[in-house]
């Protein structure tokens, strides 16, 4: 890569609130192309679960990290950011970089500097903890770092196994190959009982086009209810369904209420970061782009 700092151009918000199409549209007026910051949509065969892009949609500008692996395979952010600055490597020289998505260590992955996440992937533990509820690795993390665990998602094993792995780890002291970027955060920001609206609207709307359907094909081709289950919230939902342990009604219901309560812990997440512009509608993020770009 270049000497000179490459500009990204990061959209991000909470589910729902917009940003893919936003991300489209803002790519689109600025010569830009647009790289997929969500851990489930490296994924392939999760579509309407992780509200992933169209072909359509693809189309009007080029996506990349999008149906990267098969959801029996795990992918980290080291895997993530490698993937991601050989696309910016490849197109910043011609093109301008969005970053757009609702997974925050997959961005702090690409722009950080900071040795955890070179740490690689230790499968041998993993095995070990996959045999562990949430709340024995909640309890896990707590003892190992638990600055670390009061941030984290307790419910979700995925995320809890990769802090374990990091917390045991010894990062690596060779030099962090992180290119100097120039980075526009831009969050997109909704009043939240309007957001809470639009969740309930989605989820229905996801359910129509066949939600169960995605979680059904997925478990023919081979995955596990405990790796169906380490997707959280569409996923675990849809296979406690499944499973006989909740009835459709229940499930829907109790799925808009845990993405009401994933979306409070994002804005949490989010509100941390100082460096963020939040803005309401898209003349607000054109404004502060025109001036990032000049």
């Amino acid at each position: 890569m270049s000497n000179k700092k490459i500009k990204l151009i990061i959209i991000l918000g909470p589910t729902a609130s917009g940003k893919s199409s936003l991300g489209i549209s803002l790519a689109k007026k600025n010569n830009g192309i647009i790289i997929s910051a969500d851990s489930r949509q490296v994924y392939k065969g999760m579509d309407i679960g992780t509200a992933k892009v169209t072909k359509k949609e693809r189309k009007i500008v080029p996506h990349f990290l999008l149906d990267v692996v098969s959801p029996k395979k795990y992918y980290s952010a080291a895997q993530f950011k490698k993937e991601a600055l050989k696309v910016i490597d490849k197109y910043s020289s011609q093109k301008n970089i969005f970053v757009v998505g609702g997974s925050p260590f997959y961005i702090d992955s690409l722009i950080s500097k900071k040795e955890t996440f070179n740490i690689p992937p230790d499968y041998d533990l993993r095995k070990k903890l996959e045999k562990l509820s949430p709340e024995k690795l909640f309890k896990r993390l707590k003892k190992l770092n638990p600055k670390k665990a009061k941030k984290i998602d307790k419910n979700n094993p995925r995320r809890l196994i990769r802090a374990i792995e990091v917390a045991k780890a010894k990062p690596k002291s060779k030099k962090n190959k992180t290119p100097e970027f120039k980075v526009l955060k831009i969050g997109l920001s909704r009043p939240r009982e309007k957001l809470y609206q639009k969740i309930d609207e989605r989820v229905d709307k996801r359910f129509k086009q066949g939600m169960v359907k995605e979680v059904e094909d997925l478990r023919k081709k081979g995955l596990s209810w405990k790796r169906l289950n380490s997707f959280g919230l569409e996923y675990r939902f849809v296979a406690k369904y499944l499973k006989g342990q909740l009835k459709k009604e229940e499930m829907v219901q109790k799925l808009k209420y845990a993405i009401h309560d994933f979306v409070r812990r994002q804005m949490t997440w989010f509100r941390k970061d100082k460096s963020i512009h939040w803005i309401k509608n898209q003349k607000q993020a054109e404004s502060l782009i025109n001036k990032f770009l000049k």
